[in-house]
């Protein structure tokens, strides 16, 4: 135990700090992993496959100078009529798309200048 301090002591006081900053850019990034696969964020014009339940699609957003225009283009099954939902969001909005199946709801929303794609969590709504 007292050759590892000796060993640390050695070391310029740059390289702890650079070891320290490489452990908290892990962290966050790792943090980042985790939130990363509750919500998944959009780009501008990055198509999002999503699911609910028997109907499925694609959706996407673009900018516009009142808001992000999210469209998503919907059918149920590959045989299915597809219809299109095009909602106008500012900061702080939300779009829900959903089914009579339990597992049938997604939420679109915006967060700042962010649009995330998530399966909401049933037992708040």
């Amino acid at each position: 135990m007292i050759d590892d301090f000796a060993v640390l002591d050695r070391q310029p006081s740059g390289e702890i700090v650079m070891s320290i900053r490489n452990m908290l850019l892990a962290a966050a990034f790792g943090i980042a992993s985790v939130m990363a696969a509750q919500a998944e964020g959009l780009r501008p014009i990055e198509a999002k496959s999503i699911d609910i339940g028997a109907i499925s699609g694609v959706a996407y957003y673009t900018v516009e100078p009142d808001g992000f225009r999210v469209v998503a283009t919907l059918a149920q099954g590959e045989t299915g009529t597809p219809f299109r939902v095009v909602s106008l969001l500012t900061p702080g909005q939300r779009l829900l798309l959903s089914t009579p199946q339990p597992s049938g709801v997604i939420e679109i929303s915006r967060e700042g200048d962010s649009v995330l794609v998530r399966k909401p969590n049933t037992a708040s709504n």
